[in-house]
């Protein structure tokens, strides 16, 4: 029984996923507002490239060199 509610989760995750999202941003723009939740965001984002690439094997001076270089 429980193998089956677990194979339909699965089936959905991107939908579940989805609906995650979307309610974690809901309640931070009605908690924080727009912009502080849009910073957060931009924030979180950020620090999962430095994170992404510091995992592919780059120096994190490197990868800070980059960000600033393309600007």
């Amino acid at each position: 029984m429980w193998e089956n509610i677990l194979l339909e989760l699965l089936r959905h995750r991107g939908k579940i996923i989805g609906l995650l999202v979307g309610f974690i941003f809901a309640y931070l723009v009605i908690t924080y507002g727009f912009w502080r939740t849009f910073f957060i965001i931009l924030c979180l984002y950020i620090g999962f490239i430095i994170g992404k690439r510091t995992d592919d094997n780059e120096s994190l001076r490197a990868v800070i060199d980059r960000i600033l270089k393309d600007r």
